[in-house]
C-alpha cells in the first residue's frame, strides 16, 4: 500500500483516472470568494449538467453484449409505466437508506434518478440480475477493507456491470481502469492477458485504488469524483475553490462531465435499491452462477474446453474475460480458469482430452504468433534501392517471416514504406 505523500505525489504524476475520462479541459471560473452549497448546485439548469459520457457509453455497449442475446421473457414487466413519484418521497427515500455516503437530494440527483426508473428502466433491471453474479464480490472486497458496500454500484455506471467494456480512452474491464493504473495496482496487462478484465483481481485492486483516495481526500464524495477525472484533476479543483474540502464547494471547479458524476452515483444507488418500488423487475437472464475456478499449468484453447465439455464456447469467454486471445498460457505460469460448479469435476477428470484436442491447430502451431504479440517491435522506412532480401539481412531475419509481418506478396516494396520487424 502507498503511503499518503507517495500516492498524492503519483496523483500528480498521473492525474488521469482508472476510469474513462482524460480530461485537464479550462473551464470557467467564478469569482474565488463565492461561496458554493447544495441549494445554489441545486439553482443551476439541469440541462446544464451533461450525462456522463460513462453512463450513456456503458448502457448502449451493455444493450449490445452477450448478456442480452441470452435474456428470456420474464412474467415480470418491467416495461410498464412507473407511477410518478414527488420529489418528497425521493428524498425521504435517500435519507432512509442505509448508508454510509451522504445521499443528498437536489434536481440533478432527482434528474439521473429518473435517467435510471423512467428512460432506462429496462437497464435497471439487467443491472438486478447480473448484480446476482457481481455484487456479493464487490461486497466482499469492500468488507475485507471496510469500505461502504454503497460503492458496489461504481461498476454500474462505469461499466454497466461489463467485464468486457473498453472505453473509448482505452479503460477497461467492469471498474475501467487505465493501464497505468490498472499496472500501478497490480494487474497483469499483456497481449495474452489484461487482468482488467478479471472480475476478481480488479474488484481487489479498484477497492485498493478506493481506500487509497480515501486516505488522501478524507471524503467520499470527493473520492467518487476523482475516481471519474483523476486525483490530479480534483485537486486543481480544490485549489481553485481556495482550498474547499467538500464536493459541492469545488463543483463548479470540476471538469464539466465530473460534475454529473456524483449525482449519477447517488441515482445508481436509489435506483437498485428501490428498484421493487418503481416495478423494475429482475431480468430473466441466462447466466452460470455459482461458478468454481480450477488452477492449470498447461497453455489451453477456450475452444478446447468448449468442445470437449461440450458447452458453448461464448460461455467460457465470458467467464475468463481477461485471456485476449482465448488462450490460457498456463505454461507461462499457473493461471486459473472459471467454470460453472456444475463442470469443473468434468473439467479435472477430462484435463489429459481437453490439453490433446485439436492441439496442433488452435496450440502448437500458434506459438510462433503468441511468441511475435510478446515480442517488441521496431519499424523499418524503406529507402529507394532497397530489397525485401537486403532488409532482411540487415536485421537477420527471413524473408519469408517479413512478408508474414507485413501481409506482402511476393517482393515488391516501395520508398517510403514502413516494414515491420520482430525482434
Amino acid at each position: 500500500m502507498f503511503s499518503k505523500k507517495i500516492f498524492i505525489i503519483l496523483a500528480l504524476l498521473f492525474p488521469t483516472c482508472p476510469a474513462l475520462a482524460e480530461t485537464d479541459t479550462e473551464i470557467p471560473l467564478p469569482a474565488t470568494d463565492v461561496k458554493i452549497s447544495e441549494e445554489s448546485v441545486d439553482s443551476i439548469a439541469v440541462d446544464s449538467i451533461p450525462i456522463p459520457d460513462e453512463v450513456t457509453y456503458a448502457l448502449d455497449h451493455m444493450l449490445s453484449s452477450w448478456y442480452q442475446d441470452k435474456a428470456k421473457k420474464s412474467q415480470c414487466d418491467t416495461a410498464a409505466l412507473d407511477v410518478q413519484v414527488p420529489d418528497s418521497v425521493v428524498k425521504l427515500r435517500l435519507s432512509l437508506m442505509p448508508c454510509v455516503i451522504e445521499m443528498p437530494y437536489n434536481r440533478h440527483v432527482r434528474s439521473f434518478i429518473d435517467l435510471y426508473v423512467v428512460k432506462r428502466r429496462s437497464q435497471v433491471s439487467y443491472f438486478r440480475r447480473l448484480g446476482d453474479y457481481y455484487f456479493r464480490l464487490f461486497e466482499q472486497a469492500l468488507d475485507k477493507h471496510d469500505l461502504p458496500f454503497e460503492l458496489k454500484y461504481l461498476p454500474v455506471i462505469e461499466s454497466a456491470l461489463n467485464a468486457t467494456a473498453v472505453s473509448r480512452a482505452g479503460a477497461a474491464g467492469l471498474w475501467q481502469f487505465m493501464v497505468s493504473t490498472g499496472r500501478m495496482y497490480g494487474l497483469e496487462i499483456n497481449s495474452l492477458i489484461d487482468e482488467r478484465m478479471d472480475p476478481y483481481k480488479s474488484t481487489h485492486a479498484a477497492v485498493k485504488y478506493l481506500k487509497d483516495l480515501y486516505e488522501i481526500y478524507g471524503d467520499w464524495h470527493l473520492v467518487i469524483a476523482a475516481y471519474n477525472c483523476g486525483p490530479g484533476n480534483v485537486n486543481k479543483a480544490i485549489r481553485r475553490s481556495g482550498g474547499k474540502q467538500d464536493y459541492w464547494a469545488i463543483y463548479p471547479f470540476l471538469p464539466r462531465e465530473t460534475r454529473g458524476y456524483v449525482p449519477t452515483f447517488i441515482a445508481a444507488n436509489y435506483a437498485l435499491y428501490y428498484a421493487e418500488a418503481h416495478n423494475i423487475c429482475k431480468a430473466d437472464v441466462e447466466f452460470p452462477n455459482p461458478i468454481d475456478t480450477v488452477i492449470i499449468n498447461q497453455r489451453i484453447h477456450f475452444e478446447q474446453i468448449a468442445s470437449v465439455l461440450n458447452v458453448p464456447k461464448e460461455q467460457i469467454k465470458m467467464l475468463n474475460p481477461q485471456y485476449r486471445r482465448e488462450i490460457i498460457p498456463g505454461d507461462l505460469k499457473p493461471y486459473a480458469v472459471a467454470l460453472p460448479v456444475s463442470l469443473t469435476g468434468m473439467f479435472i477428470d477430462k484435463f489429459d482430452e481437453i490439453v490433446a484436442y485439436k492441439a496442433d491447430s488452435l496450440i502448437n502451431n500458434r506459438r510462433a504468433e503468441v511468441n511475435t504479440a510478446l515480442a517488441p517491435v521496431i519499424y523499418h522506412t524503406v529507402r529507394s534501392g532497397q530489397t525485401l532480401s537486403g532488409i532482411a539481412a540487415r536485421y537477420g531475419v527471413s524473408v519469408t517471416r517479413l512478408r508474414q509481418w507485413n501481409n506482402i506478396r511476393g517482393s515488391l516494396i516501395r520508398p517510403g514504406q514502413r516494414i515491420k520487424i520482430y525482434r
